[in-house]
């Protein structure tokens, strides 16, 4: 089913989109339209709103129409963004790390999303474009079913580890592409571009890892309003999550390993360069101490007044050039 374009700003009140979820399909609302529905919800419903943060209104409609636990503001203005899910005033507010809209593994540009569920509504806020939260209004247009806030809370959480998975395997991809080369001999620059590869990967780990074990605290002692479906379900999503997760725990170690390869086989070239470097200067040696010492301007230098002087001193060199490169080759045997 085609989507039409979407453009990432917001209204007046700082509101990108929003869906009256219940029916058939998920209706379109405005700023005017939520503030109306929830003053009257009405029962089989909820609502979904999603805000842009870079909007400075829309902390100000929110705290006019909205009603959310105090807890959900102070969230949105702490320095620290963990990702963690926290229960407040019988609400869930979801804080998750996520990666931009049009992510490049390149650039491992991460934002963070702020989530407030309560029976009947969610709204979810960001200061910049992410890839999960579209994934899940793209679902929502195309009129995919979904029964509960929490349902749409773990939709998001699915698509967050599939956004995860596609990375992954953009990431496995490069890899597989630089062992490649490796095994064929062919180094150039890529230990530097798996160290860049395994930066990024870090700081999503870093960012994201916390992520399951918040979902467990929750599963413990869940809201009375959240239902059984709704917890395994989340159940569910945190375990896939928790794969993911260690894919790319796994996909870190390979590399470091490939770095490690890489690094030995360098230093194995080097080693072999200042060898062929040592035997280069002792073989020459012999030459070099000949001719140092015939050249001296002093009187008494041997055959000097010999007409097969020349010949001598150059089978001499050659004899004594000789019995070090065997010496060396010798070594090198035993070595």
């Amino acid at each position: 089913m085609a989507v039409s374009e979407f453009k990432y700003g917001s209204d007046d009140s700082g509101l990108v989109w929003g869906f009256l979820i219940g029916g058939p399909k998920a209706v379109p609302v405005g700023a005017q339209g939520a503030a109306d529905w929830m003053r009257q919800p009405k029962p089989g419903e909820f609502l979904w709103l999603h805000f842009n943060l870079s909007n400075t209104a829309s902390e100000r409609w929110l705290r006019a129409h909205a009603g959310l636990a105090d807890e959900f503001y102070g969230t949105l203005h702490q320095g620290s963004r963990s990702t963690r899910i926290e229960i407040a005033d019988n609400a869930l507010i979801a804080v998750v790390n996520d990666v931009l809209h049009g992510f490049s593994i390149d650039s491992a540009e991460i934002s963070t999303l702020w989530a407030h569920v309560t029976p009947n509504l969610v709204i979810s806020a960001r200061r910049k474009p992410l890839a999960s939260i579209e994934r899940l209004r793209q679902a929502v247009l195309q009129g995919e079913p979904l029964r509960s806030p929490v349902e749409l809370l773990v939709h998001l959480l699915q698509d967050q580890a599939d956004v995860l998975v596609n990375i992954v395997r953009e990431a496995v991809a490069r890899v597989d592409t630089i062992e490649d080369r490796l095994l064929a001999g062919r180094l150039t620059r890529k230990r530097e571009d798996l160290g860049a590869l395994r930066r990024v990967l870090v700081r999503l780990q870093r960012l994201l890892a916390p992520e399951p074990a918040a979902l467990f605290r929750l599963l413990q002692r869940p809201p009375t309003w959240v239902e059984p479906d709704d917890r395994q379900a989340l159940r569910q999503a945190t375990e896939e999550f928790t794969v993911v997760l260690s894919d790319l725990a796994s996909l870190q170690e390979r590399i470091k390993l490939l770095q490690e390869e890489i690094a030995a086989r360098v230093n194995e070239d080097n080693n072999r360069s200042l060898f062929l470097l040592t035997i280069v200067t002792v073989m020459a040696l012999p030459i070099n101490l000949i001719a140092g010492l015939l050249g001296m301007n002093v009187g008494g230098v041997p055959l000097a007044q010999n007409e097969h002087g020349f010949w001598i001193v150059l089978v001499l060199a050659a004899l004594f050039t000789s019995v070090a490169a065997w010496l060396l080759l010798r070594l090198q045997r035993q070595r």
